[in-house]
């Protein structure tokens, strides 16, 4: 299976890295998240709604929607923190990429692990960029929002075509796809 894959290149200045991220991952598992599902017999559930909230970047001149999960958004924000730290470390290359993937596992004999295969890749690529005074960051900081926002609602477009998403799984299957 071939995975559909996105992705998105952005110059920004060091510190926008984690708001610029995060509000595309963030939009991307919104979009992706479906609620949580409780059994009533085989083939037979309901899916419950996704809370959300809205996030105020402190760095760009950006608004953006997730899901109000903490322990999501604490993952999130580790891996996000961890490229980040990486990308702006001393020795940093000053660019690079970072992805989220959805994937479906499939079991396998016993001794082996399931196998992922992924159905779906969304890339950020980052360049940074170093400004000299308080004009620049403040342009930066609106051309930033205004990439963002063509970004989320290119995602919103994307997530609204009829492409392959696993089908709802058993009960026993549940945990080779959420």
């Amino acid at each position: 299976m071939n995975a559909r894959s996105q992705t998105f290149e952005l110059t920004v200045e060091g510190r926008q890295v984690d708001e610029a991220v995060a509000s595309i991952f963030h939009t991307v598992l919104f979009h992706r998240s479906l609620g949580k599902f409780r059994y009533k017999e085989e083939g037979s559930y309901s899916v419950g709604t996704v809370g959300y909230e809205d996030v105020d970047c402190d760095f760009i001149d950006f608004t953006y929607v997730c899901c109000s999960s903490d322990n999501l958004d604490k993952d999130l924000k580790k891996e996000i923190s961890d490229f980040s730290e990486a990308l702006r470390g001393n020795d940093g290359p000053g660019s690079g990429q970072i992805s989220l993937e959805f994937f479906q596992k499939k079991k396998n004999r016993w001794p082996f692990p399931p196998e992922c295969i992924p159905w779906e890749v969304w890339t950020v690529r980052l360049e940074l960029i170093k400004l000299n005074n308080e004009h620049e960051r403040q342009v930066c900081r609106e051309k930033v929002g205004d990439m963002l926002t063509e970004k989320i609602l290119y995602i919103a477009e994307v997530m609204n075509r009829h492409d392959y998403v696993p089908k709802m799984p058993n009960q026993s299957e549940v945990d080779l796809i959420f």
